[in-house]
Parts: structure tokens; C-alpha cells; sequence
């Protein structure tokens, strides 16, 4: 999977990464990855629920892949966030 595939998603409108999917399928992408850590996971959801259902209609979830990333702050130590990777695929 090239890395030009994957979206990042963070504190923008859900419809910015819906625009942004879009995009990549209207660009030839077989697969889109949305991956959001935190409290951008609801927007995450919410971008390939809106891409899937008003949208791309012949897009499908894929796959969800869930995982608690450690990360590290400033004073050295480490905390633990939620991460969430949805793939979305174009149906042939």
C-alpha cells in the first residue's frame, strides 16, 4: 500500500477528509486508509460513513484495525492513545 494512500486525520471538519477521499479514489485508488489517533477517531468514523453513504456509495469498509500507541511527552515520559485504521475500498 503506497503512503499517498493513507490520510491522516485530525482536528478539521469530517467533510475535509471525506473531500480528501474522495479525491484519492476519483484520482484511480483501489484503497483509501483513514488513521486518526484520540479524539479525532469519531471524525475518522464519521469521514468514511459520509464518504460510504452520501458520497461513494460503491465504497466498503475493508478492514478496522484498532491499537493503543505509546507516545512520548516532554518531560521524557511516555503516555498511552487510541488508534484506529479504517480502509475503505472501491467495489469493481
Amino acid at each position: 500500500m503506497a503512503e499517498d494512500n493513507v490520510i491522516y486525520v485530525g482536528d478539521k471538519e469530517p467533510m475535509s477528509y471525506v473531500l480528501a477521499v474522495t479525491t484519492r479514489f476519483n484520482e484511480g485508488s483501489d484503497e483509501v486508509i483513514l488513521k486518526a489517533r484520540g479524539g479525532a477517531i469519531s471524525t475518522a468514523v464519521d469521514a468514511a460513513e459520509i464518504t460510504r453513504n452520501r458520497f461513494l456509495t460503491e465504497v466498503d469498509i475493508q478492514d478496522i484495525t484498532t491499537k493503543t500507541e505509546e507516545l512520548e511527552d516532554e518531560e521524557g515520559g511516555t503516555s498511552n492513545a487510541s488508534a484506529i485504521s479504517i480502509t475503505l475500498r472501491m467495489n469493481k
